[in-house]
């Protein structure tokens, strides 16, 4: 394609006698502006079990016992008392052991809590349900570990640990500890599932002491294999999935889970890297416990095996109470945030660069991007535009090359700036988020060719079309389309975005919020359809935009807001191209077929087979699930082409071309 351009005509023909042949034109010219290197990405939160039972691999579920249920100590033997008990954890023989929380000896002060077992009896377990389950596959070695002590009279200093089926009749793996001595100890074993074994997730983790007496147990973790076998790592079929959707940044640690209901329960960075053994976590704003195992550097290279480069957000004084600091007095924040920067990209002759090192990475990160606090328009008190600055001036006079992110859109920045007083605002990439239903996406595939393009660069850090739970339906897969159509056309100022929720456990009560792009459960993962247009779309773009001029595209009717019927386009489409091949991305979002003709003229030679990506479904509620995770996948197909063919669009189906030319 050296020193050429083309046009690329395309009619769309209806198969209907309603409708006569419509035609849209695409012209490709090697003058036209780039698209960003940076366009599709990952953002994950702690939401629906996402870290927690999902991508962070720890198994054990309350491991510190920092979760109970009960009412507190019986003062004067009160009525309706019941005492703490931990969460998630129980004795097989209720009759011959007793379980209880103990909070005077911790093993430190990260985690004072333990569970105390007391035995009378033989073979009696302490037994935890982990998240909904536990996954058991064959010959699969899981590395876990716990801290122990025993009273002095307790009769033996061994314990076996185990996976066994729920009813404790089958033993899938043991091991045995031996030398629990009288004071705290951390001690390690190993758990090989059998070689043949049928996979299930129906199974429960055991401590069984070998003698009588108390034993004291805390910090109780459990790994299978993880990703890049990285120690305190992460879940091996979530980090493959993601990596498949070709992703080419990160945004991290999240939305909400940023903030936090207050501010002891903020993402506190500084409490996340270190030991994972002297993590103290926090509560997250989704009603669990966050272990904070799945720290700041496990973000760093969680993105770094994904192929994608950190975005990442920095606490900025709000929290989701409604409560702030001032910019008078948000100072200690910004500093947190210059040290997580310096964490990120600092050598070793700097404080947390050092500390990086000593954690385990030499290498510092790459690093871009930084968004100061998360959807700050739900700050009513207009500080933000304060607070924002004395980030964007500490971090552009320390780290000028990077990029700083206002979670405000600019008219709502300047606006706010205006009335409070804040005077030389400056930024250099708003955040903006969109959920929205399918019809919703429709009437909006256009909103960003109307932008200006001498305003700020947009990041759209949270967008999804939510439709279908627990995660989006095929509807839901063509709304996405429809959208991403419009960010690749517009890739020149949208420089970044990413969908949201990325992940949900499907298991009652693991759901905080629909429509979430990956479902698992405790074994299995799976993919929804919209998913696989993600994997689509980011795995087949080009360097360049190719702009298109469209006209008379078919429309089907659609009750309006207003009782009246609007029209709404049944087809959407985006190219891109590089040196060597066109991406032509198609939408049919209705029950009609279509055929679209396509001319290729001016190009030289045109390869005559084509790679065919097609994502289709009989219906637009279709969707996948955990038990049947294939039933709407991307087919691959080779196709012939030339520089005139014609590509038949099957009813609600999503088509990548990747055309070569020479």
């Amino acid at each position: 394609m050296k020193n050429k351009s083309f046009i690329l005509a395309v009619a769309v023909m209806a198969n209907c006698g309603l409708l006569s042949a419509q035609t849209v034109t695409l012209q490709l010219d090697r003058a036209q502006t780039k698209v960003s290197p940076t366009h599709y990405g990952l953002m994950t939160e702690e939401i629906n079990y996402a870290y927690e039972g999902g991508l962070y691999a720890q198994l054990i579920r309350n491991g510190s016992f920092k979760d109970i249920v009960g009412n507190g100590r019986n003062r004067g033997g009160q009525r309706g008392f019941r005492a703490p008990m931990p969460q998630y954890w129980s004795v097989t023989d209720t009759i011959n052991a007793t379980l209880s929380i103990d909070n005077r000896d911790g093993m430190n002060r990260a985690n004072p809590s333990s569970a105390c077992i007391e035995v009378k009896g033989k073979g009696i377990g302490l037994v935890n349900d982990g998240f909904w389950g536990f996954p058991v596959r064959a010959s699969e070695q899981m590395k876990g570990a716990f801290f122990a002590k025993r009273d002095a009279s307790a009769s033996s200093d061994g314990v076996t640990v185990s996976l066994e089926s729920l009813d404790g009749s089958v033993v899938y793996a043991s091991a045995h500890v031996s030398g629990i001595a009288a004071g705290w100890k951390k001690y390690e074993f190993a758990l090989t599932m059998p070689e043949k074994v049928t996979s299930t997730k129906d199974a429960r983790f055991r401590i069984t002491p070998d003698g009588q007496g108390k034993y004291w147990f805390t910090r109780v973790t459990l790994f299978p294999e993880t990703f890049n076998d990285r120690n305190n790592g992460l879940r091996k079929d979530l980090m493959t999935m993601m990596k498949d959707m070709h992703p080419k940044f990160l945004r991290f640690p999240g939305g909400n889970y940023l903030e936090g209901n207050d501010f002891r329960n903020r993402f506190d960075w500084k409490a996340t890297v270190g030991d994972p053994d002297l993590r103290p976590g926090h509560q997250s704003p989704w009603g669990y416990r966050s272990s904070d195992g799945l720290g700041l550097l496990e973000f760093l290279t969680w993105a770094e095996d994904v192929g994608a480069e950190p975005v990442v957000g920095v606490f900025a004084g709000y929290v989701l109470s409604g409560d702030y600091v001032g910019a008078d007095y948000v100072g200690g924040f910004v500093q947190d945030a210059l040290d997580e920067i310096e964490y990120i990209t600092g050598g070793a002759d700097t404080k947390w660069g050092a500390q990086r090192i000593k954690d385990g990475h030499p290498e510092p990160f790459p690093l871009h991007y930084i968004e100061v606090g998360n959807e700050d328009f739900f700050d009513r008190s207009g500080s933000y535009p304060g607070r924002f600055m004395a980030f964007y001036n500490a971090i552009k006079a320390k780290y000028p090359q990077l990029q700083i992110i206002s979670t405000l859109d600019a008219k709502a920045l300047e606006r706010q700036a205006l009335e409070n007083g804040v005077k030389g605002l400056k930024y250099d990439v708003i955040d903006e988020h969109y959920y929205r239903g399918a019809i919703d996406m429709y009437r909006n595939a256009f909103q960003y060719d109307s932008y200006d393009r001498n305003g700020p660069k947009i990041f759209c850090g949270e967008w999804a079309t939510r439709e279908g739970e627990p995660t989006p339906n095929m509807n839901a897969a063509l709304g996405d389309a429809a959208w991403m159509t419009c960010m690749e056309r517009n890739s020149d100022i949208v420089v970044m975005h990413c969908y949201a929720p990325l992940f949900v456990n499907v298991n009652p009560g693991g759901m905080q919020w629909t429509s979430d792009l990956i479902g698992y459960d405790a074994l299995n993962a799976y993919g929804s359809p919209s998913y696989y247009a993600q994997v689509m779309f980011a795995g087949n773009l080009g360097d360049r935009i190719v702009p298109l001029v469209t006209s008379d595209i078919p429309e089907f009717q659609n009750p309006g807001r207003d009782g009246k019927n609007e029209s709404l386009r049944q087809m959407y489409f985006s190219a891109t191209r590089d040196s060597k091949y066109v991406y032509l991305k198609v939408a049919n979002v209705r029950e009609q077929e279509n055929t679209v003709s396509v001319n290729l003229e001016g190009v030289g030679k045109v390869v005559s087979k084509a790679e065919k990506t097609e994502l289709k479904a009989s219906g637009p509620l279709e969707t996948n699930s955990i038990d049947n995770p294939h039933h709407i996948v991307p087919i691959k197909s080779r196709m012939k082409v030339g520089r005139q063919f014609s590509l038949k669009m099957a009813p609600y189906s999503i088509v990548v071309l990747k055309i070569e030319v020479k």
